[in-house]
């Protein structure tokens, strides 16, 4: 579904993709995970079509995605770095949002916005940083995707609303095939719903496996087993050299 082939991307001298790869299933949940900095942000933007590659493929669907109107109109996309336009209501934005995807669903609006007990009647810019979070998630959601990326999607909710958000979203992968790409500093949390997980560092793919997988591969690594995906994190990135066996399998 997803496919990323050699990709590079400079910003001026910074080099945030030196030949990334990345392969995503169909109607899996594959979480991306690095430190600050490591190219989380960048890789989605080339998912989503905000940006173009120096080098490399980019496609969902075998498809290139810059550019490409009607691959985009398949894929919801919430940012870490949320903007509304601050005069709009929910309900102004879900007109907007009606008008540029043919897969819109206002009972699925409907039905988002009452689990997260949202007002529709009041400017999106008025709400809290959470709540535009959930605004933001009910409008991708919404549009009733193929593709789902998520940067950051449970930054400044609370546990119940997280709760709800992933039931939600793990019932469109089982109902509906919908992939998922989540890039999250809650590793504890991605640890319990991704079927996939690549590590990145510096802008490369450290390692790209199954997550029951991987740690399978790396439980002689640790006293008690399996390990979380935290304590692999860790030992990658501590240990990038001594890793290359579990790279790909």
């Amino acid at each position: 579904m997803i496919k990323i082939k050699n990709l590079s991307k400079n910003f001026g001298d910074f080099s945030a993709l030196n030949n990334f790869c990345m392969n995503v299933e169909k109607g899996s949940i594959y979480g991306l995970v690095g430190v600050n900095g490591a190219g989380k942000t960048t890789v989605i933007k080339h998912l989503a079509g905000v940006l173009k590659g120096d080098a490399g493929d980019v496609s969902v669907n075998g498809a290139d995605v810059y550019d490409n109107a009607e691959i985009k109109s398949q894929i919801g996309y919430v940012s870490d770095d949320l903007y509304f336009f601050p005069q709009y209501t929910l309900k102004a934005l879900a007109v907007f949002y009606s008008r540029l995807y043919p897969s819109w669903s206002n009972e699925r609006f409907g039905e988002l916005v009452a689990l997260m007990g949202l007002d529709v009647k009041r400017r999106v810019g008025r709400f809290s940083k959470g709540m535009q979070k959930q605004a933001a998630l009910a409008l991708s959601l919404a549009v009733t995707p193929k593709v789902l990326l998520l940067d950051e999607p449970i930054d400044g909710l609370d546990p119940i609303v997280r709760k709800k958000i992933f039931d939600r979203i793990i019932d469109d992968v089982a109902d509906r095939q919908m992939t998922v790409l989540i890039s999250s500093h809650n590793l504890k949390e991605m640890d319990g719903i991704c079927d996939t997980v690549g590590i990145i560092k510096n802008g490369t793919m450290l390692i790209e496996r199954e997550l029951d997988a991987l740690k399978d591969d790396m439980k002689n690594k640790f006293e008690h087993t399996p390990p979380s995906l935290d304590e692999i994190f860790i030992y990658v990135y501590e240990n990038e050299n001594e890793n290359r066996e579990v790279r790909n399998g």
